[in-house]
C-alpha cells in the first residue's frame, strides 16, 4: 500500500524503539553508602557507565541484557584510597634508584601498581606525590584506555621547604644537591608557595600535596618539626583555592599540623601526633583525617630489620609508625571526618584492604570503615554527585566481595569482581 511522505514520517516518529541492552547484578547483599543500610536481594540495572535503576528482587533479564550473578556475595561501591604513590614501592634500594632508573622506568613501573591497585578493587585514588610528573602521565593514559588502573586524581610534586621531607636533594651529596625551587617542588617565602602551586596547575596537577611536618622516610633529622610558616600556608591554600584545587598535608606533628589546618587545608594525611585540642580544631574546620595506618605499621615492623633503614630514618619508623593506630582510634572517638587513605607506595601496591583491618581493629564499625573508601573518599575530592555510592545517576564503579565482609572484614582482602564506568575488569 502507497504511503504519502506525511504518513511515513508520522509512522516514523511512532516506531517502537528497541529496549536498550543493559548489564543486570544480582547482587546478595547490597551497600550503597547512601545510608547505614545494607540491603538483601537486589538487581543493579547497568547502561553504558551509569547506574540507572536499583530493584528488590532479583530482575528477570530482556533478551539483550547481561546478568553478572552475585547472589553468594556482598557489593559495594568502587572503593577509593585517598593516600597512594604509584612512582614507588618502597625497599632498601628505593634510596638509590634516582640514579639507576630514568622517567619512563618509573611510568611503566607505575603503570604495574595502578592495575594491582584496580584489581584489588580500589577505582578511584589521590596520587599524592610523586616525580616527574609520573602521575599526571598515568592519570592520562588510564582515562584514554591505553592502560588498566583506578581513576586518578594527582597531586603531581610535592611542595616541600629546603630541607624538608619533600626536597628531593636530601640525603645526598653536595655536587647533587643544587637548590631546588617552586618548579621542583621547594619553596621558601609567600610569592614561592604561590607559584609552586602555579606551576603544578601548569603541569595538570587535580589537587596539592604539601608537607606541613618532618617526615618518617625522608632522610632528615626531624619527623615531626614544622617545616612551613603560616604566611607560607595561608598563601598556597588562597592559591589552590583561587584555581578550584583542594590542599592535602602531610604532617606528624602537633605544631606543623595546627597551622595548616587554620590556613584551611582540607585534609591531615598520617596525623600521628594529633591531641584533643588538634582534634577540635578538626571538626570545628570539617578537616579530613586521612589515617594510613598500614604505612605506619609497615614502617615500624621493617625498623626492626638491621640495614633495611639509613640509620637517620630506623628510629622515626619505629617511634612514628608504631603510634598512627592509636592516634586513629582517638581521632574516630573525637567524631573526626575520616576519609580511608594507606599510603601504598610505602608497602605493597594492592594489599590497600589490610587498611580495613587495622581501623576495625581501633574500634571502627566495619560498614563505617567501608563507608570511608567509599561516599566519605568522594566527599573529600568533591565528586560526591558522580561517585562513592550506589544511586541511579552515578557512574557505575562497583565492586564484589564473597560472603559478609560486616562479619568477617578480611573478606575485603578478597574482591571477586570489579566495575570501573560500566566496564568490567574482574569477575
Amino acid at each position: 500500500m502507497y504511503k504519502t511522505p506525511l504518513a511515513l514520517l508520522l509512522s516514523s516518529l511512532f516506531t517502537v524503539l528497541p529496549a536498550q541492552a543493559a548489564t543486570l547484578i544480582h547482587a546478595g547483599k547490597l551497600i550503597t553508602a547512601e545510608d547505614n543500610k545494607v540491603l538483601s536481594e537486589q538487581t543493579l540495572i547497568i547502561e553504558q557507565d551509569k547506574i540507572v535503576a536499583l530493584e528488590p528482587g532479583f530482575r528477570q533479564p530482556g533478551a539483550q541484557d547481561t546478568v553478572i550473578d552475585l547472589r553468594q556475595h556482598t557489593v559495594m561501591p568502587g572503593l577509593m584510597d585517598m593516600h597512594t604513590h604509584f612512582y614507588t614501592q618502597f625497599s632498601p634500594t628505593v634510596y638509590s634508584e634516582g640514579f639507576t632508573m630514568n622517567e619512563a622506568d618509573y611510568a611503566l613501573r607505575g603503570a604495574t601498581f595502578a592495575e594491582k591497585t584496580l584489581m584489588a578493587g580500589f577505582t578511584t585514588v589521590r596520587e599524592l606525590g610523586d616525580n616527574h610528573q609520573i602521575s599526571t602521565a598515568l592519570k592520562k593514559a588510564i582515562a584514554k584506555g591505553y592502560v588498566t588502573g583506578p581513576r586518578i586524581f594527582a597531586a603531581g610534586k610535592s611542595i616541600a621547604t629546603t630541607g624538608g621531607h619533600a626536597d628531593p636533594t636530601n640525603g645526598v651529596a653536595a655536587e647533587f644537591m643544587a637548590d631546588p625551587g617552586p618548579k621542583q617542588g621547594v619553596i621558601n617565602g609567600a610569592d614561592e608557595a604561590r607559584k609552586a602551586v602555579r606551576q603544578r596547575y601548569k603541569e595538570g596537577s587535580d589537587l596539592i600535596k604539601i608537607t606541613a611536618t618532618g617526615g618518617v622516610l625522608s632522610v632528615a633529622k626531624s619527623g615531626s618539626n614544622p617545616q612551613f610558616t603560616a604566611e607560607e600556608l595561608t598563601a598556597i591554600v588562597s592559591t589552590a583555592n583561587d584555581y578550584g584545587m583542594k590542599v592535602a598535608v602531610h604532617a606528624h606533628g602537633k605544631e606543623g599540623m595546627e597551622r595548616a589546618i587554620k590556613a584551611g587545608v582540607h585534609s591531615i594525611e598520617h596525623g600521628t601526633y594529633m591531641d584533643k585540642a588538634t582534634m577540635a580544631m578538626m571538626r570545628k574546620q570539617g578537616t579530613y583525617f586521612v589515617p594510613t595506618i598500614s604505612a605506619g605499621k609497615w614502617a615500624e615492623e621493617k625498623s626492626r630489620i638491621a640495614g633495611f633503614f639509613p640509620e637517620l630514618v630506623r628510629p622515626k619508623a619505629a617511634t612514628i609508625g608504631g603510634k598512627i593506630q592509636q592516634t586513629f582510634a582517638e581521632a574516630y572517638k573525637a567524631g573526626v571526618k575520616i576519609a580511608f587513605g594507606t599510603d601504598a607506595g610505602v608497602f605493597e601496591h594492592g594489599n590497600n584492604w589490610r587498611e580495613f583491618v587495622y581501623m576495625t581493629e581501633a574500634g571502627m564499625p566495619a560498614l563505617n570503615a567501608i563507608h570511608s573508601a567509599t561516599i566519605e573518599g568522594a566527599r573529600l575530592l568533591g565528586v560526591e554527585d558522580e561517585l562513592g555510592s550506589i544511586k541511579a545517576g552515578k557512574l557505575a564503579d562497583i565492586i564484589a566481595v564473597p560472603g559478609n565482609p560486616l562479619q568477617d572484614i578480611n573478606l575485603m582482602g578478597q574482591v571477586s569482581f570489579v566495575m570501573k564506568a560500566g566496564q568490567i575488569y574482574k569477575q
